[in-house]
């Protein structure tokens, strides 16, 4: 089974619950949107700092290009919204689950180009807009097919610890729509 098989198997469950969650927010209402947007800024920044640390520079050398937190931040700027508190940096002890945080952060933008579809018009968007060059998702999976990850139980955890922060980040800012 490759490692792309293994993610997808053992995380359908986790996947799952983050969709709901997050489909929760009306996209529609600028509300929601902010705290859409607050959720994402909990977790986003601090795993692409994780990234950074565990090397996806020598994995993905176009990792620069796939950052979105920036674009994150800015959308929030614009809003006139407050960035929030990050939840603590997920820490990727080996390659296996530097895999695995990536597979959940590189998806999260194939999910994200859906929800764009339900922001209106007028409010600003570019952390939900797919970004980076044609082709972008097509080489990140060959690279993760391609990996030789050794103990892929390590991707799988990494990328459900991944979905768990997305979870808790999503619950926070839930609770606080009006």
């Amino acid at each position: 089974m490759s490692l792309r098989s293994a993610l997808r198997a053992q995380t359908a469950d986790c996947h799952a619950a983050v969709d709901t969650l997050f489909g929760s927010f009306n996209l529609s209402r600028t509300q929601d949107y902010k705290a859409f947007l607050r959720a994402h800024a909990r977790v986003v920044p601090a795993i692409e700092h994780a990234l950074e640390n565990g090397g996806i520079g020598r994995l993905l050398p176009d990792w620069p290009d796939r950052r979105r937190a920036h674009l994150l931040a800015a959308d929030i700027r614009e809003l006139d919204d407050r960035l929030p508190v990050l939840l603590p940096q997920p820490v990727l002890r080996c390659e296996a689950a530097v895999w695995g945080a990536a597979y959940v952060l590189e998806g999260s933008k194939l999910g994200g180009a859906l929800l764009a579809k339900a922001v209106p018009d007028h409010l600003p968007n570019s952390y939900l807009k797919p970004q980076g060059p044609k082709g972008a998702m097509r080489l990140f999976m060959d690279r993760l097919d391609a990996s030789k990850v050794e103990d892929p139980h390590a991707a799988v955890a990494a990328a459900r610890d991944i979905f768990d922060l997305f979870l808790k980040a999503g619950e926070v800012e839930l609770e606080a729509v009006p």
